[in-house]
Order: structure tokens, then sequence, then C-alpha cells
């Protein structure tokens, strides 16, 4: 046998390689397409039938409910000698429903006691600045609802805070 002669499984495989290159493009751009087709059908389903679904379901929200705390009026903590400094506070309960005030209305005198003992204690340099209001309204927000477990108020909201 020569060199130069190929041999009968040879020609079969030389035959086989270009074959491929043919194959290669064809699902390249099958993938291309369907790439296409895929994005295009997620475009679709995400911006225009979610935003459907969304209005459809949607339903109109209840506006919160408010509950007036009786105002309170403390003496701040301060060091011995220091002028005595006072702390009026009106604050307004938001929740959610209305059946919520009804379990909120007898549990009021313990609120108002847990109010006026937490605020006896502060500082006004706990009161400084919007931080230290924030502060505060978290804190009294945490301690209504531990009160008022299982209910939730949302929030504690200040109609009036003079410092005196």
């Amino acid at each position: 046998m020569a060199d130069n002669e190929p041999t009968e499984g040879a020609g079969e495989i030389i035959e086989a390689l270009p074959a491929p290159k043919g194959k290669l493009k064809l699902m390249i751009a099958a993938a291309a397409v369907l790439l296409m087709v895929v994005v295009v059908v997620a475009t679709w389903l995400l911006f225009f039938r979610h935003g459907e679904e969304m209005h459809a379901d949607a339903q109109p929200s209840k506006p919160p409910v408010f509950l007036e705390v009786p105002d309170m009026l403390v003496n701040l903590s301060g060091q011995p000698g220091e002028r005595v400094q006072y702390l009026k506070v009106k604050v307004v309960l938001e929740v959610k429903e209305e059946r919520q005030l009804e379990a909120i209305k007898p549990t009021m005198p313990r609120l108002t006691d847990i109010f006026q003992t937490y605020l006896r204690e502060l500082r006004v340099s706990d009161l400084n600045g919007s931080a230290g209001l924030f502060r505060l309204k978290e804190e009294l927000t945490r301690r209504v609802n531990t009160v008022i477990s299982p209910s939730q108020v949302n929030a504690v909201l200040f109609k009036e805070i003079v410092i005196q």
C-alpha cells in the first residue's frame, strides 16, 4: 500500500467533516431565531399582560383610620440643679381598619401610662433633630404594638410636639 492512497475508513471521515459546518450554521441560526422569539414573548408577558392583571386584581384600598390619644404633658429628665423642662405631645395612632379601633380603645389607659412612663425618662438631647423625633416615633409605635397585640398600629403620628 502506498502512503498516498486513502484507506476505506478515512474516506468516510473526510466526507463527514464538511457537513457539520453547514449543520453548525443552521443550528446557530435556529438558536438565534429561538432566542429572539423567547425575548419577544417574555417582554410581552412582563410589560403588557402583567399590567392588565394588576389592574384587574387590584382592589381600591381603604383609607387608614386614625385614633387620637389624649394630650400628654410630662417633665423631661435632667441633671439635678438644671431648670425643669416640659414636653407636650399630641399623638394620633394610624390603623388599617375601623374594627381595630374597637380593640384599641379599651387599652387607652394602659397606652397613656406607657407613653407617660417612657416620655418622662427622655432628655432634651434625646429629642434633638429629626433623627431624635424619628427614634421617638419608632419607640412609641413599638410600645403600642406590644400593648395591643395581636392588633397592630401602622404608625404613631405627631400632631404637636412642644419642648419648653
